[in-house]
């Protein structure tokens, strides 16, 4: 009796394994926050999915910056878009492709306490960009 008890436990951990072999885990989701220009006046943010496990790890999703600068005057300018990124490296790299209404841009960043570089859009200056990913 005890070595039929032991088969059936046997199998079913068996089953088991081979089921956890045939699962993928769920993608993932993240938060982006951030601010671009030299004084911080713009206020970047956006939900993001994992588009594909692995590595590097590429997430997606709808973007929106709002200019909370004090000069301002008919309130605060807002731009939507989508952004498109991968984190590489230990997550110690970040690029991203961002279209902001209709303007193709691009962000590269290593991590320091945050992800901080450049953001370059079609014909605009430069500015700087401060990301957090949570």
């Amino acid at each position: 009796m005890p070595l039929m008890t032991w088969r059936n436990g046997g199998a079913a951990m068996l089953g088991a394994v081979a089921l956890s072999l045939c699962y993928t885990l769920p993608l993932g989701a993240m938060e982006i926050l951030g601010q671009a220009g030299v004084l911080g006046e713009w206020e970047l943010t956006g939900h993001l999915t994992e588009t594909a496990p692995g590595a590097p790890r590429q997430f997606s999703g709808p973007l929106k910056m709002k200019h909370v600068g004090i000069c301002t005057q008919d309130g605060p300018d807002e731009r939507a878009g989508e952004i498109r990124l991968q984190i590489t490296g230990a997550d110690s790299q970040v690029t991203a492709e961002l279209v902001l209404d209709g303007a193709p841009c691009t962000f590269s960043a290593r991590k320091t306490r945050n992800y901080e570089g450049t953001l370059s859009c079609e014909g605009r200056a430069p500015v700087p960009l401060l990301v957090w990913l949570k």
